[in-house]
């Protein structure tokens, strides 16, 4: 369960909300009764979510990023997010100068073919902006508005955080995979052929 803490939004059952960047289907809410009679929200999460997110570590008290779905009538703002999340990171290092605040992040090694500087990514569901790229790790800063609205300012090193990558590169990052192995080193999806300068798939080589 969940406490919005008066977030206007009113979804109905079946409304997808993204919690900590992950999309899961709102399913009910409950009156409490108590000093204030809060409501909160209630989310079905399977095990395998659980699992492969942060949502699996949350405890009671802990804060999390919530946002409603986007309808085609709805201003673009940051990029498109499906809530679809890519892997779970890593606070490498924290730095800070005055309003300047720095997050190291290591994600997943198949992430990390998706993510280029200044590209899109989005931690615990917030759309950023890549800062740097280093060769296993990438940095993103945080403004002012970021820390105050989002629970981004709270991490520190060591600390997991959702990743979801840009989508438009993980199609491409795995079409190129996929169908042109050698791109990344490898053989292709099934090992057997290989790709040359031209594109075309060679089995054999005289």
């Amino acid at each position: 369960m969940i406490d919005p803490q008066g977030w206007a939004h009113q979804p109905v059952p079946g409304d997808s909300i993204a919690v900590n960047g992950c999309c899961l289907t709102f399913a009910d809410s409950i009156e409490q009764a108590t000093a204030g009679g809060h409501t909160h929200w209630v989310f079905d999460v399977v095990p395998q979510t659980a699992g492969l997110t942060t949502l699996g570590s949350l405890q009671p008290g802990h804060s999390v990023n919530l946002e409603h779905a986007v309808t085609a009538e709805t201003m673009l703002g940051g990029h498109v997010v499906q809530g679809h999340i890519d892997g779970v990171g890593t606070v490498a290092s924290r730095s800070e100068d005055g309003d300047d605040c720095r997050l190291q992040i290591i994600p997943p090694a198949d992430a990390m073919e998706c993510i280029v500087e200044r590209g899109s990514i989005a931690l615990a569901g917030v759309s950023l902006t890549v800062a740097a790229v280093g060769r296993d790790s990438f940095e993103v800063a945080l403004i002012p508005t970021t820390r105050r609205e989002t629970n981004l300012d709270s991490l520190r090193c060591g600390d997991a955080v959702n990743i979801e990558v840009d989508y438009i590169a993980r199609i491409v990052t795995t079409w190129l995979r996929r169908y042109h192995g050698s791109f990344f080193g490898t053989d292709g999806a099934d090992g057997r052929g290989k790709t040359d300068r031209r594109g075309e798939s060679q089995r054999h080589r005289d």
